[in-house]
């Protein structure tokens, strides 16, 4: 089986013949210059595209750009960038990767535990390949989708993914895209679906060339903090927002992705009518009928709107987002720390936690403390599946000045009883590559910059983020010694400590992929109560078989008392008549609503 995906950008083999298309609506000529062939005239077409068909160019073939009198650059729908962002493009045939995972059609939103990694550090080699290995780990732990940080061609050799440039091809640093297509497959086989992080807000600080071909793509009608907006929502945005929409159908039809997840839909800066993400996920939805795909947001500010969904309770746009509070309010439970926008979860944090867990959102328009204005819109009336958990993230972790893991700040009571209401409540839970054998390896920022914007991202470094240092200096952000230091060794899974708590791990999901995700389809809003008495919460939902799952916790270092009964079948913990420090309880009720 072939997988091909036909856009207006780039260049396209068809029939024996490569089509070259590019937009530059400012150019008054433009020339397509092929490495050993030299420099060819391309002709012009309406609403400022251009292009050129040849029977000379193959697969393999390098070649570049050039508008008027300007540099020569990179297809910015390249397929692949052998020698990296700034040097030509090369044309790739993708009807010449032969699919053999031709049984797979992709699992159900319910059943979502995503497994959070990232290509440079997951395994020692650092590429598509060398993560091969480690998805039989990946699979026997009980998860069931990766979720893998942006992969677009970035400058340097090391990189968290989000500064792209050329959102199109594979980092060339992690192999050629038949590598990344042999990934998704291997994953496919072992019954794990693949999520990609898609960065559409901005592009890198270095190597983007679209300006010397159509300055029209950005606009200064917003200002974001990289500079110029993307341009979105001005009278010429419509080549702009088809470039992005292919985008995401290209990674879902030609590299057979199941979904994708969408960087900070919040610093998007667009005032269409229907904003953009909304176009691309309702686009996607109508090109993936037979196989709905898996569609994450990550927005910091809470707008239930992207999450809507219809009188039979599909999603209109996205399945779920990122429930930052969800994160805060059992990170300060588990670790005391009160700084920065944590400050905003340490008041009445096991209230915050019970809403967290039955409403999604904490914050659904009342001021937040550190910002100083309202923040979010009400959640109560979705369903738990249209929020994900997680304790840990590449953010929450990398974005400390030591990369530290939790496992070094939290108390371990404390910890234990967050990670079993994490991985038993309904809403899909998240795990970060090594959490669930606690690494010992931190995850600090990484980054592979020319030398004036290295000096520019340590200095923002030590600005950013407001997270004391303590004593220990913070990790060079552009030193390869941060990327070495985050990659994962695997040995450590086998020693007593990881081991254990891997097991620990492995149950809890195989108890929640026994009790709960089968019960998880047509589970509605505002089925969800809490209560609280101190430390001590008590959540109820309803799930979409009619029966209810109750959670009793005691989220302090002291015994309490457990008031109400938990009704029904026990299936994690024990609920005594008082309950123990950190103690966690589940039970489900089969009586019908």
């Amino acid at each position: 089986m072939q997988r091909f995906h036909d856009m207006p950008w780039g260049a396209s083999i068809q029939d024996g013949r490569t089509r070259f298309r590019v937009w530059a609506p400012r150019a008054r000529t433009l020339d397509l210059v092929i490495e050993g062939a030299g420099a060819h005239a391309m002709q012009p077409e309406q609403g400022g595209w251009w292009s050129s068909t040849r029977d000379d160019a193959p697969a393999g073939t390098r070649y570049r750009y050039r508008a008027d009198d300007g540099p020569v650059v990179p297809d910015p729908a390249s397929r692949r960038q052998p020698d990296g962002p700034h040097g030509p493009s090369e044309i790739v045939d993708p009807r010449a990767y032969v699919w053999r995972d031709l049984g797979w059609r992709g699992r159900r939103w319910e059943e979502t535990v995503l497994y959070e990694l990232h290509i440079g550090t997951f395994s020692g080699e650092g590429t598509f390949l060398g993560a091969i290995p480690h998805l039989d780990h990946v699979r026997d732990l009980g998860a069931t989708a990766l979720e893998i940080l942006p992969v677009a061609e970035s400058p340097g050799k090391r990189n968290w993914g989000y500064d792209g440039v050329q959102l199109f091809a594979p980092e060339e640093a992690y192999g050629t895209p038949d590598d990344f297509k042999k990934l998704v497959e291997a994953a496919h086989e072992r019954g794990l679906s693949v999520v990609l992080d898609v960065v559409y807000n901005h592009f890198g600080p270095e190597g983007n060339y679209l300006h010397a071909l159509a300055p029209d793509f950005f606009t200064k009608a917003h200002e974001t903090p990289w500079g110029e907006a993307i341009s979105f929502d001005q009278p010429n945005s419509r080549p702009v927002r088809d470039f992005y929409l292919h985008n995401a159908l290209y990674w879902l039809e030609e590299f057979d992705i199941d979904g994708l997840r969408f960087d900070a839909v919040h610093a998007i800066r667009d005032d269409s009518r229907e904003p953009i993400a909304c176009e691309i996920t309702r686009e996607i939805r109508a090109h993936r009928g037979d196989r709905p795909p898996l569609l994450v947001i990550e927005n910091e500010h809470n707008d239930a709107r992207y999450l809507e969904r219809d009188p039979r309770g599909r999603p209109l746009y996205f399945d779920a987002q990122w429930n930052d509070d969800m994160h805060h309010v059992m990170h300060v439970l588990a670790t005391g720390e009160r700084h920065s926008y944590y400050r905003d979860y340490t008041d009445d944090t096991v209230a915050k936690l019970g809403r967290a867990l039955a409403e999604g959102f904490v914050y659904q328009g009342e001021i937040s403390p550190m910002r100083g204005s309202a923040r979010g819109t009400r959640s109560a009336h979705l369903p738990p599946t249209a929020f994900i958990a997680f304790l840990q993230n590449h953010d929450q972790i990398g974005n400390r000045p030591h990369g530290d893991r939790i496992d070094t700040l939290a108390d371990p009571a404390a910890l234990d009883a967050m990670t079993r209401i994490l991985l038993l409540q309904p809403q899909p839970p998240l795990l970060f590559m090594g959490e669930e054998w606690a690494a010992s390896t931190p995850w600090p920022y990484f980054a592979h910059m020319n030398d004036e914007l290295a000096a520019l991202i340590r200095e923002a470094r030590k600005r950013e983020h407001g997270f004391r240092q303590g004593d220990q200096p913070a990790l060079d952000p552009c030193g390869e010694e941060s990327f070495l230091a985050a990659k994962l060794d695997w040995d450590e899974v086998r020693q007593d400590a990881h081991a254990a708590r891997f097991a620990l791990y492995r149950r809890l999901l195989a108890l929640r992929a026994k009790e709960i995700t089968p019960r998880l389809p047509g589970t509605q809003g505002g089925a969800a109560a809490y209560q609280f008495d101190g430390p001590v919460l008590r959540v109820e939902w309803r799930l979409g078989d009619g029966s209810t799952l109750l959670l009793l916790a005691n989220c302090s270092n002291r015994q309490a008392p457990r008031g109400a009964p938990l009704e029904g079948r026990l299936i994690e913990g024990e609920a005594g008549d008082a309950l123990g420090p950190w103690s966690v309880a589940f039970a489900l009720n089969r009586r019908s609503a």
